[in-house]
């Protein structure tokens, strides 16, 4: 025998040494965990609905977990900065993050965008829904009490929406139901809901597809009127008014959902506890009715499902962007 291949099997004896021991450690690790404080990153502002549910999830993670999970926002460019944040930190189970469908859209409509959300982190499980509703302004529609009379409207007249921004949630859904439906519609962006909503109160627009949370206030007083529902769940706030998918658009859904994720390499036994501890506390009474407090649904989908949900979700999005050609700049 040679001594270039003796010299070779014990280099590949030492590579396999060096994997065994680096699994043993992280199973060891995987084992402890956790045994310091976990860092919830948020990709959102504080005081938002994905903010005020993380920190709820945070709290009841602590208490199971035995360490504090503390929550740590980093806001921006759609929750790209947050979710960057999250894939290049440690794949050791002290970085999580609450990760929400702008940051799965962003990557779609944004240049050069840093990361890919199909394959360039793990998903454990989704944690809430956040339903949508189509709102008008009944002063600039008056008679409009459902969604094919504001179709048959938007045929023989010029109508606006707007949306918190191109490529959100909003946009891409209407402009999806626009060619599902054949009518036209000028889509208004604006810079989030607040000054959205703003306008479409003062007259400036005649429609938008809302989260609820955003909206729900100005059904109640009546100032807006809600003609559709993004999807059939959100009937637990609007049980009178009727879906998209009931109106004439069958399998017709689209809301805005959030869900856990952690760095690629995480150790599966982290990934494990973590799903079972979101499954349980997700099935408490108190969870679910402070989610929907705060005007979201709990749901809890396991990791498995959740990623395909995702994917599911960025191929039927970025559909849209590419055949509408919507980029942000």
């Amino acid at each position: 025998m040679t001594n270039k291949v003796i010299f070779s099997r014990r280099k590949i004896i030492a590579a396999s040494a060096v994997t065994a021991l680096t699994m043993a450690t992280f199973s060891a690790q995987a084992a402890q965990w956790p045994d310091k404080v976990v860092r919830m990153v948020v990709a959102f502002p504080a005081g938002g609905p994905t903010d005020t549910i993380a920190r709820l999830i945070a709290q009841k993670l602590s208490s199971r977990l035995g360490q504090q999970v503390i929550v740590e926002n980093k806001p921006g460019a759609s929750g790209s900065i947050g979710t960057d944040a999250l894939i290049k930190s440690p794949a050791d189970g002290y970085t999580i993050s609450m990760f929400g469908m702008p940051a799965l859209i962003a990557p779609i409509i944004y240049k050069n965008n840093l990361y890919d959300s199909r394959k360039d982190f793990t998903c454990v499980s989704t944690v809430y829904d956040l339903p949508y509703v189509i709102v008008i302004n009944p002063e600039k529609l008056p008679g409009v009490e459902n969604l094919q009379q504001l179709i048959a409207v938007a045929k023989t007249k010029d109508i606006n929406y707007s949306s918190p921004g191109t490529g959100s949630i909003g946009h891409l859904s209407m402009e999806q139901l626009k060619d599902l439906g054949g009518f036209k519609m000028e889509h208004i962006p604006y810079k989030g809901s607040a000054p959205a909503i703003t306008d479409l109160l003062g007259g400036q627009i005649s429609v938008m597809y809302a989260d609820l949370i955003a909206a729900m206030p100005h059904i109640q007083s009546g100032r807006l009127k809600a003609i559709a529902l993004g999807s059939p769940d959100a009937k637990t706030f609007l049980p009178a008014v009727k879906s998209i998918s009931e109106q004439g658009f069958k399998g017709f859904k689209s809301s805005s959902w959030s869900g856990l994720i952690v760095p690629n390499g995480t150790p599966a036994a982290v990934i494990t506890r973590l799903d079972t501890e979101l499954k349980r506390i997700l099935s408490e009474k108190d969870t679910k009715d402070r989610i929907e407090k705060v005007g979201a649904l709990a749901v809890y989908q396991s990791p498995e499902k959740m990623k395909a949900r995702l994917v599911a979700e960025y191929t039927r999005w970025n559909k849209v962007a590419t055949e509408k050609s919507i980029f942000a700049q």
